[in-house]
């Protein structure tokens, strides 16, 4: 995913005046528009006529393995979700992604969903329920430029609304650092397991940095740790941490939403990162360094 230059305007209309509730989302500029019907208010947001549109949509639910999604198209995406929710009984939330004008076609629409598909496998951060990577449709140059734009677009605006799948912490190494020389590195060490790496902050991500090196294989064993074991796994997975016979090093730098689960995934456990995690030089933990950045 391309990095979004300069600001953006989300507007975000709280149908029901309930931040949990129907939500629709529109960037000024940008011909998209993105609903997110919880499914107990499935009726109403399905009688929006955005939601009669051609698009793809988004399914995500809770199961006993963890969180799961689905990935779908349709030229009218409200009938399709009346479909599912006959027959998937998982899901507890639904985004839709079309257009005001209806402007999108099927094979716009299939292009969507394959590359929809393919980011959130690469990431892993969901149990998918697609199987294969569907085909990306026939389109002209011009229609895949448009196409990759109103996604760089859309990638920007779920994250907004806690949608989470398609976010990859992988860091490009040319990449500039915006913060770079205006915070400190941090040090995390478990002597006693081998473990020890440093980081960075980089905007609003944690960055754990090439080779750091953390736990061989997942060690907590609470109930609550699914998700952070998934994490670790996925990692592991996908050639970020390179397993040797003791340990996991990170063979590039990669970006965590908090400290914690920067912590979690180099212990190998659920660990609280703000403790742990101490500024090089001062010895300072994060959380003290950061009350010290607001009392200034």
């Amino acid at each position: 995913m391309g990095a979004m230059t300069g600001g953006r305007s989300l507007e975000l209309f709280f149908v029901d005046g309930d931040p949990d509730g129907l939500l629709t989302a529109e960037v000024f500029g940008w011909t998209g528009h993105v609903i997110r019907i919880p499914r107990l208010r499935l009726k109403a947001g399905l009688d929006m006529r955005e939601a009669n549109h051609t698009g793809v949509y988004i399914l995500l639910g809770q199961t006993d393995a963890g969180p799961k999604g689905y990935i779908g198209e349709a030229e009218s995406v409200a009938k399709r979700i009346r479909d599912h929710d006959a027959s998937r009984d998982w899901w507890e939330t639904a985004i839709l992604v079309t257009t005001s004008a209806d402007s999108l076609h099927k094979a716009h629409a299939k292009y969507l969903e394959s590359r929809l598909v393919e980011q959130a496998k690469s990431v892993g951060a969901v149990l998918l329920e697609n199987g294969n990577i569907p085909p990306r449709s026939s389109l002209n140059r011009a229609a895949v430029a448009n196409m990759k734009s109103f996604l760089e677009m859309l990638f920007m605006v779920l994250p907004a609304l806690n949608v989470n799948l398609f976010q990859s912490g992988r860091r490009d190494a040319t990449r500039p650092t915006e913060t770079a020389g205006e915070t400190p590195e941090f040090m995390l060490a478990t002597p006693k397991n081998g473990i020890e790496g440093r980081a960075r902050l980089e905007g609003s991500d944690f960055v754990v940095l090439k080779d750091s090196i953390a736990r061989r294989a997942w060690a907590g064993k609470g109930e609550h740790d699914f998700g952070y074991r998934l994490l670790h796994d996925k990692l592991v997975e996908t050639g970020v941490l390179r397993q040797t016979e003791t340990h996991a090093v990170f063979d590039e730098d990669y970006a965590f939403n908090s400290p914690s689960a920067a912590a979690a995934v180099m212990n190998g456990r659920p660990a609280n990162g703000r403790i742990e995690w101490k500024a090089v030089g001062s010895g300072k933990t994060f959380a003290e360094w950061e009350e010290e950045q607001l009392a200034r």
